[in-house]
Order: C-alpha cells, then sequence, then structure tokens
C-alpha cells in the first residue's frame, strides 16, 4: 500500500528518533561518505578495491564497514577469500 504523508504520520517516538541520530552519526563521517558512494559508483566491491580507491590500509577499511553494516545499509556476500560490499 501506499505511505501515508509525512504530515499525516504520528511524531516519532524517543527510540524512532534515537534510530534515526544513531543513523546520522554513522553518515556524519567523510570515510564512510567516501566508500558509500564507491560502492554506489561501483555496484560492488571488496575491501581491497576500497583500500586501494580511497588510499588507506584495507583494516581501516574494514572497520568502517562494520560501522556502515551496522545499520543494515549494506549486505556483503563471501567469494572465496574476498568479501563483496
Amino acid at each position: 500500500g501506499e505511505r501515508p504523508a509525512l504530515k499525516d504520520r504520528p511524531l516519532l517516538t524517543f527510540v524512532d528518533a534515537v534510530k534515526v541520530m544513531a543513523l546520522f552519526k554513522v553518515l556524519g563521517n567523510d570515510t564512510r561518505i567516501r566508500l558509500l558512494h564507491h560502492l554506489v559508483r561501483s555496484g560492488e566491491a571488496t575491501v581491497t578495491d576500497m583500500a586501494k580507491t580511497l588510499g588507506m590500509k584495507p583494516q581501516a577499511v574494514s572497520n568502517q564497514l562494520v560501522r556502515l553494516s551496522d545499520t543494515g545499509m549494506l549486505s556483503s556476500r563471501r567469494d572465496g577469500n574476498n568479501v563483496y560490499y
């Protein structure tokens, strides 16, 4: 079905507001924004690909991807030794 217009929806609960705040906190980081942008542009990429593209260490990229994955924004799949996001 169609979703009701914003003005017709109930006010966010405290818990929902905290979830939105947490999402903005995760997005409030230039590295994570660049990683997301890279993924949108490429469709999918490995940690190694992203590290190379952003000029970062793979472990640092991996740490940031975990933060993004925790929000449910990213999914990953394993193919042999590679994890694609």
